[in-house]
């Protein structure tokens, strides 16, 4: 099971929000078959009970691409700003997370608040508004970059029935991956910052 070693070389990529199920997905990836990138610096922790899937060498992407001639079928986890810096002499299939704005925004401040950090700088309409001013952005330029091709992944949907969403990252990804243990990894109990 996994993505088929003979065909066209491109790197898998989860993107997203902060708190957007991107950790979920690298976890499904990985269970399905896909090998994954990450250090496991950043250790697992009641925000992230199953890790967080981190690779720092996509951190410095902008000024060190060398890890990415190891990639070719395999995922990462990358914020979406880092995308820009990639370059064009390879193949990219990003996986982007979307999840309802507030429940984004309640996970972010507990886990901020979990952490000791403050979370009241920013009101929440303004973050949210910068969080879509910066989605725009990202999704003008994606979409004049022949080298990526993007599937939009709902959280809230992959929640509650995975399968028709596992279906389309298999295709996009040439299939082969192992759809039923995808599905074993998404755990509605870890469901918590619910949209009311």
């Amino acid at each position: 099971m996994g993505i088929d070693k003979n065909s066209a070389p491109f790197l898998v990529i989860v993107s997203g929000l902060p708190r957007s199920g991107t950790s979920m997905m690298m976890k499904m990836l990985e269970s399905g078959g896909v090998p994954v990138l990450a250090d496991d610096l950043r250790q697992a922790d009641i925000d992230n009970v199953n890790g967080y899937y981190e690779f720092q060498p996509a951190l410095k992407v902008k000024n060190d691409t060398s890890w990415l001639t190891d990639a070719n079928h395999k995922a990462v986890k990358m914020v979406y700003q880092l995308l820009y810096d990639l370059p064009d002499g390879f193949e990219y299939r990003v996986l982007m997370m979307r999840r309802a704005m507030d429940e984004v925004l309640a996970s972010q401040k507990k886990m901020l608040a979990r952490l000791g950090k403050p979370t009241d700088t920013i009101p929440d309409a303004k973050m949210a508004e910068i969080f879509r001013a910066g989605l725009a952005k990202f999704e003008a330029w994606i979409a004049q970059k022949p080298n990526f091709r993007m599937l939009d992944v709902d959280y809230n949907n992959m929640v509650a029935d995975p399968m028709p969403q596992i279906a389309a990252i298999d295709d996009l990804l040439g299939g082969g991956l192992d759809r039923d243990a995808m599905a074993s990894v998404v755990q509605p109990e870890l469901y918590r910052n619910r949209k009311a």
